[in-house]
């Protein structure tokens, strides 16, 4: 049978699936699988001839309708870029929001945009302008930098989970305990807890060479989509993605559960319906956040450590939807459930549009002269 013969009966998740077979099986399969891609690639002009570079292809099997894909992308990320900028804009400028609630909306604000502009312009380039090729080092940095952005958010929400915990259990110790340079502190063993936990990712994927053409068949450099290219074994690689996902997970769920049983806990020792209502009123938004957060997450984590079953444009497409979903919802969930920032966005936006509202009645005023 013909090489051409033999790779139109693979599909692209044939080619760029991880195979669970025995060391030599593998290495056959890296061989046959990497003879189609040549094939393919070269009737696309993607072969990589530089080593020091990696071709992503985007969403395989979907290419011609990448424009299309790349509207809701494009949406998606701007709206998110407005959101969370608006956020940080206006905690900046209200002195009366320079609160620990508010402080902590704007690191979310801040891990949310690093997540999301971490992947969505790369993506967007190989969408419109068909700017498929990184550089190794971009390509592992880029890796760094969406991973250790997720491990941020992870720990702001288990901080706002605090914060909320003091607010209703501890309301008048509420301003000794969380002071402005105590959230700095928090925030900064976040991020120092961030590198440590994601820096050996991009050491583990240079340890070994890089086999076949360089093709990466999704939109950015993931831990294990990377991996999977490695000549050697990854099973080290693969052991510790998941552990380190599930056991950071895991530890940040544990304390954001246990702050809320106690929250629970303390707002059932009150009688008056009218303070529950409060109490839990206040933990709504930081609630929907964490639901919406740990969901995506947790579901990419899945996809990309057992996604042998999957169809990989699916895949593919759903993973990118955690850098898209979570950024754009965070500070409209905040802005829509938070009564006092929504009155001072209301407040600015109201001076905004003043402006435009009179100035055709300036223009249309009759001159004295």
């Amino acid at each position: 049978m013909s090489l051409q013969a033999k790779c139109l009966q693979l599909t692209p998740g044939d080619m760029f699936a991880d195979s669970k077979a025995t060391r030599d099986q593998r290495i056959v399969s890296i061989s046959e699988t990497s003879r189609c891609i040549n094939h393919f690639m070269a009737g696309f002009n993607l072969t990589s001839s530089d080593p020091s570079t990696f071709i992503l292809v985007g969403i395989p099997g979907l290419e011609a309708a990448h424009f299309w894909i790349s509207i809701p992308f494009a949406v998606f990320y701007f709206i998110g870029l407005l959101g969370n900028f608006t956020v940080l804009f206006v905690v900046g400028k209200e002195q009366t929001l320079h609160k620990p609630m508010y402080l902590l909306l704007c690191m979310l604000a801040l891990t949310d945009i690093g997540l999301s502009t971490s992947v969505v312009p790369k993506a967007l380039c190989i969408f419109w302008f068909n700017l498929k090729s990184i550089t190794v080092g971009g390509c592992l940095t880029q890796s760094f930098l969406l991973h250790m952005a997720s491990a941020v958010q992870s720990a702001v929400l288990v901080t706002m989970a605090f914060d909320r915990y003091v607010a209703i259990c501890n309301p008048l110790r509420y301003t000794t305990i969380l002071t402005n340079a105590r959230l700095a502190k928090l925030g900064l063993v976040g991020l120092t807890r961030a590198v440590l936990i994601v820096l050996p990712g991009p050491l583990l994927l240079i340890r070994q060479p890089f086999c076949g053409n360089h093709i990466i068949p999704h939109t950015h450099c993931e831990h294990m989509t990377v991996a999977k290219m490695l000549c050697g074994d990854i099973t080290f690689n693969w052991t510790y993605g998941l552990v380190i996902a599930f056991v950071g997970i895991g530890l940040d769920l544990t304390l954001i559960a246990l702050s809320y049983g106690l929250i629970i806990r303390a707002v059932f020792r009150i009688s008056s319906k009218q303070a529950h209502q409060k109490a839990l009123n206040t933990c709504t938004a930081h609630i929907c956040v964490i639901l919406i957060s740990y969901t995506s997450i947790l579901f990419t984590i899945l996809i990309h450590q057992f996604d042998q079953g999957a169809v990989l444009h699916v895949h593919i497409i759903l993973a990118n939807l955690y850098f898209l979903v979570p950024p754009m919802l965070n500070p409209v969930i905040y802005g829509v459930k938070t009564k006092e920032f929504r009155d001072i966005v209301g407040k600015y936006i109201w001076q905004w549009k003043e402006p435009l509202i009179f100035a055709p009645q300036l223009v249309q005023s009759p001159s004295i002269f």
